[in-house]
C-alpha cells in the first residue's frame, strides 16, 4: 500500500481484481474487513461496510460481462474508506437508485454513487466514515 500522488490525505491504497464471478465476492469481503479494521471501526461498522461491498457487487454482477474482471478499488483516507467496486457490463446502465438494493448500499455506507464510462464500465463507490453511525458518512 502506499500514497497515491496529487490525492491529500490519501494514507493507502489498495486495488484488487478478480474475475467477475459471484464465487471469489469473498475474497473482496476479507479484504473490506481487514481494511476497515485497519481504520479501527467497529465490529458492526465492518460488517455494515462487508454487506455494502458485497451488495454493489451483486448489483454489478447482474450486467456484468461474461468473463470480464470485477476491480475494486480501496482508498484509506483519515478515518473514512472510499470503496469503488468497477466492471464492464453488457450495456452501460447506472444502477437505479430508487431500489431496496441502493436503499440497502446507503443504509450501509453512508454515501453511495454510481457512473458509468464511454467503455460501458459501471462504478459504484461507497464513503464509509468511521463512527458516523448508519447511514451517515
Amino acid at each position: 500500500m502506499s500514497q497515491i500522488a496529487g490525492e491529500p490525505g490519501t494514507q493507502d491504497f489498495v486495488e484488487v481484481r478478480l474475475p467477475a464471478e459471484g464465487a471469489y465476492l469473498s475474497v473482496l469481503r476479507t479484504a473490506t474487513a481487514g481494511l476497515a479494521a485497519r481504520l479501527d471501526f467497529t465490529l458492526d461498522e465492518i460488517e455494515d461496510l462487508r454487506i455494502a461491498v458485497d451488495e454493489a457487487c451483486a448489483i454489478l454482477l447482474q450486467q456484468a460481462v461474461p468473463g470480464g474482471v470485477l476491480t475494486c478499488v480501496f482508498k484509506l483516507v483519515g478515518d473514512s474508506l472510499w470503496v469503488t467496486v468497477s466492471a464492464p457490463t453488457t450495456d452501460g446502465r447506472a444502477p437505479e437508485r430508487d431500489t431496496f438494493a441502493w436503499t440497502v448500499l446507503s443504509a450501509l455506507a453512508g454515501e453511495v454513487d454510481s457512473s458509468v464510462a464511454e467503455d460501458r464500465t459501471v462504478s459504484i463507490s461507497l464513503h464509509k466514515k468511521r463512527g458516523a453511525g448508519p447511514g451517515a458518512s
